[in-house]
């Protein structure tokens, strides 16, 4: 982190420089969003090169996570940018006549992003997009535990938009002292874990800074007994292995039905071989974790339950092997915490009931994933399970679909983005009744007759 009184100084420069209208039109925040677009295209190789060398992020991963959905969502913006702007004019009722209505979009000012290491490139400028769509400047805060990324980052950002972002570097946990408690953000975009997401939380409220968190949980995928099996296991085990497990929106385990669970577990089998041959650990589409606290969590849970499949594991390379646990308990860690990691628990189950039971343990799933050919089985479990939200026979494609917005609920978090919704998050919907000074109908001034209360009446009923 950079001294305090340097900080101070460059704060206060960036919202001067938003205060005299930086990003007021369209034009301006075109401009500035194509600059973005621009530069991330002539840093592509030294991304994904930063990448693989923090986390051994296969390219392909690396570029449809990191880059592909950071383009997708730069093009339906620049695309949408010029609508999402304009002022709505919803109708006036009678009761507020003689005037017209107006919901104008302006920017709320400087907002904080802080991003999380497991897409480091990603969840820093998709958000990033939004704030800038809308009109504000924006302070950065990459993560740490991806340094090479996070320099990357930091250099297509001094780059692009020198005048609208500052990136600051440094620990995360020097971000509450340094950031969020000296200074007042107009809003705060947080992306992490519950625990880091209650701690930004008290930290903003002596500001009354309000705060979206996009945090995680533990998301279920559910397999009925009428399904696509093949389909279904090729899915969510590519959900569960994409980026070595390290996804807040992954599969994070399995609820199988009994008649169909041994099939699955074999699929399963089938399709890690298919994607990462017999050794994956000499895969190059394979991921490592991200650290040696993070190996050490996950390595945990390969003595819990029953190993199905892999369970082997290698510290110096922080390689764990795709594996699946079966015979787990209600007890065990991984089913008390989420895994974020290689290691896919799968339990069975006969009725409804004990899959919402199971569910209800941990609350509040950021992605919920319904396997099932049954319309009704699919109705149900959507229904009676509260999650952020998910997919029917898929995964994880919810994320990557720009006009539906994004988000968790309860403890997996709160506040929405993607598209517009990103745009409406970073914006203040100012509301305007403009009134006629032609003529006053003078209901509402005293004195009151028993005639305007009659009015009054018919009125408001």
């Amino acid at each position: 982190m950079q001294a305090k009184s340097d900080l101070q100084a460059r704060l206060t420069a960036l919202r001067e420089r938003h205060g005299q209208g930086i990003l007021r039109t369209l034009r301006q925040r075109r401009a500035a969003l194509e600059r973005l677009h621009d530069v991330l295209r002539g840093h592509e190789e030294e991304l994904l090169a930063a990448l693989a060398a923090d986390m051994r992020k296969p390219r392909f991963e690396g570029y449809l996570a990191d880059l592909g959905l950071v383009y997708t969502e730069l093009r339906h913006t620049l695309r949408h940018m010029g609508e999402w702007m304009r002022s709505e004019h919803p109708p006036t009722p009678l009761r507020l006549q003689v005037s017209r209505s107006e919901v104008r979009k302006e920017p709320l000012g400087v907002v904080l992003i802080i991003a999380p290491w497991n897409y480091p490139a990603q969840l820093v400028f998709n958000p990033l997009i939004a704030a800038i769509a809308a009109g504000n400047c924006a302070v950065v805060k990459p993560s740490n535990e991806t340094p090479r990324t996070s320099a990357v980052v930091e250099r297509v950002l001094a780059k692009a938009l020198p005048d609208v972002v500052l990136v600051v570097q440094g620990p995360g946990s020097a971000v509450g002292p340094q950031l969020i408690e000296p200074f007042r953000f107009d809003h705060i975009f947080f992306t992490g874990s519950p625990s880091v997401g209650r701690k930004i939380m008290a930290m903003a409220a002596p500001h009354l800074t309000p705060v979206t968190l996009e945090l995680g949980g533990k998301s279920p995928a559910i397999v009925d007994r009428k399904v696509d099996l093949e389909r279904a296991a090729q899915r969510i085990t590519w959900s569960k292995f994409f980026n070595a497990g390290q996804t807040c929106i992954a599969t994070d385990h399995v609820l199988v039905h009994a008649d169909v669970h041994d099939a699955f577990i074999e699929a399963v089998a089938r399709n890690v071989k298919r994607f990462y041959g017999a050794d994956p650990q000499q895969s190059p589409h394979y991921a490592r974790l991200v650290n040696d606290r993070r190996f050490a969590t996950v390595s945990a849970y390969l003595s819990q339950g029953r190993v199905a499949l892999g369970g082997g594991s290698d510290a110096a390379q922080r390689y764990i092997a795709p594996t699946v646990l079966t015979d787990v308990s209600l007890q065990d860690s991984c089913m008390q915490e989420e895994v974020f990691g290689p290691v896919m628990p799968v339990l069975r189950w006969k009725e409804r009931e004990e899959v919402l039971d199971i569910v209800a343990r941990n609350p509040f799933p950021l992605s919920a994933y319904v396997f099932s050919n049954d319309r009704r089985v699919q109705d149900h479990f959507t229904e009676r399970i509260v999650f952020g939200g998910g997919c029917i026979n898929h995964c994880m494609m919810q994320f990557g679909h720009p006009d539906i917005s994004f988000g968790g609920v309860g403890t997996s978090g709160m506040g929405r983005y993607h598209g517009k919704a990103g745009f409406d998050l970073f914006s203040h919907h100012k509301a305007l009744v403009h009134a006629s000074t032609l003529i006053e109908p003078g209901l509402q001034f005293p004195p009151y007759t028993p005639f305007k209360e009659r009015v009054l009446r018919w009125l408001l009923r």
